[in-house]
């Protein structure tokens, strides 16, 4: 990050950025660390991005420091291939780095999401860390382990990050709408249920 001005709520960012300017518009999305910002100005050898006070509440991004490195992605096209996940870098909120650990390559982090998202994580299920696509290897209590491989962990900003960083985490969108189609189900009557085919 090159650059950051503060209005009080409302932040401005300049990120310097070579390998997603190729075609990049002033109204493209950018995911930074794994929140969707809209891109306000291109120059050369980067853009810039606004941030409003909700994202700045629910995210990392206010934290930010001048020359820190961030992870970038530009927007899925519909004609593109979906490789992992769906994330749509709708941050849920900030979980906290417990702890992490090397062995033969393999780096895992024990991750302590908000109290409110566990419910939503499941062994072998799917999260985004700073907007990284990752599988849960492990869930115990109140925290998950994830598992890296040494791409990712060179390739992304997972490389900086000790224990008591915090990352942007965003849940499974799939458990979010299940969670809402169940929580709906429940309140239908016997008879509704029974008219709907159930």
């Amino acid at each position: 990050m090159r650059g950051c001005v503060r209005r009080g709520a409302f932040q401005q960012l300049e990120i310097e950025a070579e390998c997603v300017l190729d075609g990049l518009q002033v109204g493209d999305s950018v995911n930074i660390d794994g929140a969707c910002q809209t891109v306000v100005a291109v120059g050369e050898g980067g853009f810039a991005v606004e941030t409003v006070a909700e994202t700045l509440a629910r995210t990392t991004l206010g934290t930010l420091g001048i020359g820190q490195v961030v992870n970038l992605e530009r927007a899925l096209r519909t004609d593109q291939r979906l490789g992992g996940h769906l994330v749509l870098g709708h941050v849920d909120g900030i979980a906290r780095i417990r702890q992490r650990t090397e062995r033969d390559g393999e780096h895992r982090f024990e991750i302590e999401p908000p109290p409110a998202f566990t419910r939503y994580i499941a062994t072998k299920g799917s999260v985004a860390l700073d907007g990284i696509s990752l599988t849960v290897a492990e869930v115990r209590g109140d925290a998950f382990t994830v598992a890296v491989i040494p791409h990712t962990f060179d390739n992304t900003t997972l490389s900086h990050r000790r224990a008591g960083d915090s990352v942007n985490l965003e849940v499974d969108v799939i458990a979010r709408y299940v969670e809402r189609l169940l929580g709906e189900q429940s309140q239908l009557s016997f008879e509704d249920m029974r008219d709907m085919g159930y």
